[in-house]
């Protein structure tokens, strides 16, 4: 993996050649970042990736088309096998609001996005046999037939806010925080959720810090539990072990020893 920020794969180090780039500024209000995977497996052979979601959509284009992939409500998995290659743009909410209509009927579901002229792009630009080059090139299609989606509107602009300030700020913990800082009513943070990212803001909120506790366990040896829980604004060690059992379902020291991945993970 190439990208510093690993946060939504829990095993990185098991990852196939993968590459996060950046959003250009001219789709920087759509999207959030391009994640290009791709694996060549022996025959028989799979790689269980395990993910622990952004609280976000993703456009997803493969060899066999585009799909639109809505907001998980918990904990994934992909399973690789064989030859193949993808190239995704997460979705900030503004963009998935240009895509969709309501995102809470696309929850834990990925279904064909209609985008032939998309696909013909990527897919010609994956085809090139420098890997790097062709990488670029995807990237470049994919940012250049996003910047044509509508604009977005204030209230989509008002749900990038809302993303922006759980993500960046480890602080936020609840949703009357969220609402105090953005200057709107509780129930204007529901509604904003519920139309640009089809998720609770509370599970918003919570997916983050899951994942920042992911990450900080997983990278510093010396940061205890307790300590991780406390930077990240839990009550108490408890309730970030509880998280992690009720999403994951293992403990953040199992999770940290290795023992938290299940049978037939990547190999």
């Amino acid at each position: 993996m190439t990208d510093d920020d690993a946060r939504g794969v829990l095993y990185p180090e098991r990852l196939p050649v993968f590459h996060r780039e950046p959003a250009p500024p001219e789709v920087a209000e759509r999207i959030r970042w391009f994640w290009v995977p791709r694996w060549s497996l022996p025959p028989g052979e799979s790689s269980r990736q395990e993910l622990l979601p952004f609280p976000a959509s993703n456009l997803v284009v493969q060899p066999a088309g585009v799909s639109l992939a809505g907001p998980a409500s918990g904990a994934s998995h992909r399973e690789l096998r064989g030859t193949g290659w993808a190239v995704g743009a997460l979705l900030r909410p503004a963009g998935l609001a240009a895509l969709h209509p309501d995102p809470r009927a696309l929850r834990d579901v990925e279904a064909p996005f209609p985008a032939a002229a998309l696909h013909r792009a990527v897919a010609g630009a994956m085809a090139d046999p420098d890997a790097d080059a062709g990488r670029e090139r995807a990237v470049r299609a994919f940012a250049s037939w996003a910047a044509r989606l509508p604009a977005p509107d204030d209230a989509a602009l008002l749900a990038n806010a809302l993303e922006d300030l759980i993500a960046s700020d480890p602080g936020i913990v609840h949703v009357e925080q969220a609402a105090r800082r953005l200057g709107v009513s509780v129930r204007g943070v529901q509604r904003l959720a519920r139309r640009h990212v089809g998720l609770p803001p509370l599970t918003i909120i919570r997916r983050y810090r899951l994942q920042e506790a992911a990450q900080r366990l997983r990278e510093d040896p010396a940061a205890t539990v307790a300590r991780v829980a406390a930077d990240l604004g839990y009550a108490d060690h408890a309730h970030l072990c509880a998280d992690f059992r009720t999403i994951l379902g293992f403990t953040p020291r199992e999770y940290r020893d290795g023992g938290g991945a299940p049978a037939g993970e990547a190999r």
